[in-house]
């Protein structure tokens, strides 16, 4: 994944929401251990698919988040410190929303 310069900026853009996102993804984190805790004891499939369901929107959530303190802080913040590059910021949104439209 190529990284475009962004002048003047060092901090990514969910830097402010860093704390939360680290929860979310803890919590997450614990989905998935209880979901590997379902397999051993062999819970019923349905279960364990509902959970794995859970664990997916959870993620793709925080996917969302994300994408738009991406699309806030790198590419407005992005482009109007360097127009030149807003062609490249856009795109390379896009190919990260067509990636997790297809997951």
């Amino acid at each position: 994944m190529t990284q475009l310069p962004d002048p003047g900026h060092h901090d990514p853009g969910y830097h402010e929401g860093k704390a939360k996102l680290l929860v979310r993804l803890r919590r997450i984190e614990g989905q998935v251990r209880g979901l590997q805790r379902m397999i051993e004891r062999d819970d019923y499939c349905i279960d364990v698919l509902t959970q794995v369901s859970a664990s997916t929107r959870a993620l793709q959530s925080v996917a969302v988040v994300l994408l738009e303190d991406h699309l806030r802080h790198c590419v407005i913040e992005g482009s109007a410190a360097a127009p030149d590059h807003a062609e490249q910021l856009v795109t390379e949104a896009t190919r990260a929303i067509e990636r997790l439209v297809r997951s």
